[in-house]
């Protein structure tokens, strides 16, 4: 009996966990435009070379920590830089990586966070609409509904704006690409961003040195405290990365698809509360039919995925 009762029991401090680091994760994502606004003087291209740069310098302490605890890190990164495949799709997912982070670091210093959440926001809508173009899944009707509502919501949206919201639409199809091209990879988490990492190190370095040799860098002329502003960008990066790789061993996806919305929801609330960026009416219109779209999203997502558990007399999947 102790077989069958143990793992009932043992996984909910796990579970909890992994919520906590999944909110941990998703919080810290939310709350960054404090952080880069700081930066505001170094510029979105200067700011995302140091972010790199940093980014690699605390990823190496991070995969030396694995190697000494659990035998992998390092090991692992050789396997996969040996793999043509998978370091392709890692220097692809690299470039897009740098276009999500250059242009919500531009946002934000560009008065535009309500547009960079807009992005967060619409990220899972395009992720199902590149499931269809690029993967050729067949979309069930009501998911077909939630991505007609995100078509909606660009227009409203763009007649609000005046222009099409490039910046939101940006960032949404970056980093679902971006999430596809991972899955593709097949590569550990922490350790695929420590190649990510690694790949961008050289150009951003070498940007960082032009900068500094033409007179034009920020990082020795603006005193120690922006210097560490820049070097914290690293740390600011990979904490919510190793926070959500340690939530999505514990908890299921439908969990970790919940809690992604607490990034957007933060970044709106600072862009409308703390940096009173205009909401216009069509503004409003528009996030609310994207609202909409996500709950028809979510909800047909859970109901179809209980429908697909009971139909099948099995258990809930364990976390991944």
């Amino acid at each position: 009996m102790s077989t069958v009762v143990e793992p009932r029991l043992e996984p909910y401090p796990e579970y909890q966990r992994g919520v906590l680091l999944g909110a941990v994760a998703y919080g810290l994502w939310g709350v960054f435009p404090l952080f880069w606004t700081l930066l505001g003087s170094a510029g979105a291209v200067e700011t995302l070379a140091h972010r790199m740069v940093w980014s690699l310098v605390v990823m190496v302490g991070v995969l030396w920590f694995l190697g000494r605890r659990r035998g992998t890190g390092f090991s692992t990164v050789r396997q996969v830089l040996a793999n043509r495949r998978r370091l392709g799709l890692l220097s692809l997912a690299t470039v897009l990586i740098a276009l999500n982070w250059g242009g919500y670091i531009w946002g934000v210093n560009h008065g535009r966070v309500v547009e960079t959440a807009l992005g967060y926001f619409t990220g899972p809508l395009v992720a199902v609409l590149i499931g269809v173009l690029l993967l050729g899944e067949r979309l069930r009707a009501w998911q077909w509904v939630a991505v007609a509502l995100g078509v909606v919501a660009v227009v409203v949206l763009a007649i609000g704006y005046g222009e099409v919201p490039w910046l939101a639409l940006l960032l949404a199809f970056s980093f679902s690409i971006y999430s596809l091209v991972k899955k593709l990879a097949d590569v550990p988490a922490v350790e695929s961003v420590g190649i990510e990492a690694g790949l961008s190190f050289l150009p951003a370095l070498a940007y960082i040195s032009y900068l500094e040799i033409s007179g034009s860098g920020t990082y020795f002329s603006l005193g120690v405290g922006h210097a560490l502003l820049l070097m914290a960008g690293g740390v600011v990066s990979t904490l919510p990365l190793l926070a959500f790789g340690g939530a999505v061993v514990r908890i299921p996806l439908s969990m970790i698809g919940l809690l992604q919305y607490l990034a957007p929801v933060l970044q709106f609330a600072f862009g409308v509360l703390v940096f009173h960026e205009a909401m216009p009416p069509e503004r409003w219109l528009g996030f609310a039919i994207v609202w909409l779209g996500l709950v028809v999203l979510t909800v047909e997502g859970m109901r179809h995925a209980r429908t697909s558990r009971t139909s099948a007399g099995t258990a809930p999947a364990q976390p991944l």
